[in-house]
């Protein structure tokens, strides 16, 4: 995989320096493209976009391959896939067993091991262990397969997640401090012989992390279908429920109110740049400047844009005064494309660029804090559609996410007119 990225990144930098020469030539000659010209600048241009996704999806898998081969040896397993516990190992291996069966037969097809193995793993959503014969709502922890497969799914749709946003899960929902503070206009003070210290108080806050419930609804699947050993229901179930959650969190992580839910990233993020008059659909080189130097030195080590990808789009075009594009594609393998030498993410539940739009965020995302509880969980509903020879199934899972110091993410704001 890593040389397949390679590949496709040179191919990609060779159709960036091509567009490079055509646009120099324009410009010497002091002229708009001809079009033949543009023709071939907009073909070059969407095999540029459609190599960046292809790229982007090759380096996502890879990432999750890194992550989950550092779970693996944080959980004993040895490089070579062997597990230095191997009844840990086989236990794992039985719980995903026992889910599948679980999935296509319900609770009356699981043997009295497996119904044991699956009540272990039966959590209520107040975060109590729960047996499977009891009435209260709940429902079981995936095995780890599925749930790397829910991951997918959420990150494809999750601008938030394919950030640099700190995300971190806890065992259950009980509400989380988060504490607060702002020194950075206290400063220390240089003093004579014998001359007594005076104090500086530092002002301290606090927030408040809660655990929001999130469902993909139910999914309704035929009871034909389960029986037919053909049909993949783990992965059928992994994709359309990790894809549902997926949009709804983002979309909350991203314009969340923060009142009776996530605070969104961009609703607590600060002013950086108003735009001028008649920039409602646009925007500049200055203001991209002026965004980047809003946000204070300390913070801007890690920054990264985010924005959406019809924004990319505009920014792709941009050059420097110097006429120098401002979109700089990646070489490396892992290296990232970069807007004005930072990373970007493309979050499509930010807006489009029209009147008073905050449409583009710049700063340091590890300050935005996502809580996940627990893993995400599954419900089979057997009976409720019996009469249709359906099952349904319904995954719930529960977050809450906050910025934590506002000062960290500024954003740039469309003209009113």
């Amino acid at each position: 995989m890593t040389w397949e990225i390679l590949e496709a990144k040179q191919s990609r930098f060779k159709l960036v320096e091509d567009q490079k020469a055509l646009h120099g030539k324009a410009a010497s000659e002091k002229r708009d493209f001809t079009a033949e010209e543009k023709t071939e600048w907009e073909k070059r241009e969407a095999d540029i976009d459609r190599m960046t996704v292809e790229i982007a999806r090759f380096e996502k898998l890879l990432e999750i391959k890194d992550e989950e081969a550092a779970k693996r040896a944080a959980d004993g397993f040895k490089p070579d896939g062997e597990r230095t516990d191997d009844t840990k190992k086989k236990a794992e291996e039985d719980y995903a067993q026992a889910f599948r069966h679980w999935l296509q037969g319900g609770a009356e097809a699981l043997t009295p091991e497996r119904r044991a193995q699956m009540q272990a793993r039966f959590v209520a959503p107040e975060g109590r262990q729960l047996g499977v014969g009891t009435g209260a709502a709940g429902g079981f922890l995936v095995p780890q397969g599925f749930y790397e497969q829910l991951i997918v799914s959420m990150r494809a749709f999750g601008g938030i997640r394919n950030s640099r946003a700190n995300i971190f899960t806890t065992a259950s929902g009980q509400p989380l401090p988060i504490p607060t503070t702002d020194d950075t206009a206290n400063t220390g003070m240089r003093i004579a012989e014998n001359t007594q210290i005076t104090d500086l108080a530092t002002t301290y806050g606090q927030r408040i992390l809660g655990a929001h419930v999130y469902t993909s609804r139910i999914i309704r699947v035929a009871v034909q279908l389960l029986q037919d050993s053909a049909f993949n229901i783990e992965s059928h179930l992994a994709g359309v429920m990790g894809t549902r959650l997926g949009r709804i969190t983002n979309t909350e992580f991203t314009t969340g109110t923060g009142t009776g839910q996530p605070q969104g990233v961009q609703t607590g993020a600060t002013p950086g740049v108003v735009a001028a008059a008649g920039n409602t659909t646009t925007v500049t080189y200055a203001n991209l400047v002026a965004l980047e130097h809003s946000v204070d030195p300390a913070y801007r080590q890690g920054a990264e844009w985010m924005f959406h990808d019809t924004v990319l789009r505009t920014l792709k075009q941009m050059v420097d005064g110097q006429g120098r594009p401002l979109w700089t594609p990646g070489l490396a393998v892992r290296e990232p494309d970069t807007i004005l030498g930072y990373r970007y993410v493309v979050n499509q539940d930010m807006p489009v660029m029209a009147a008073s739009a905050r449409s583009i965020l710049f700063g340091d995302f590890s300050k935005y804090l996502v809580r996940d509880v627990l893993d995400i969980q599954v419900l089979r509903l057997t009976e409720r559609y019996a009469d249709f020879l359906q099952v349904g199934f319904l995954a719930y899972s529960r977050h809450d996410a906050l910025l934590s110091d506002p000062a960290a993410i500024r954003f740039y704001q469309n003209s009113a007119t």
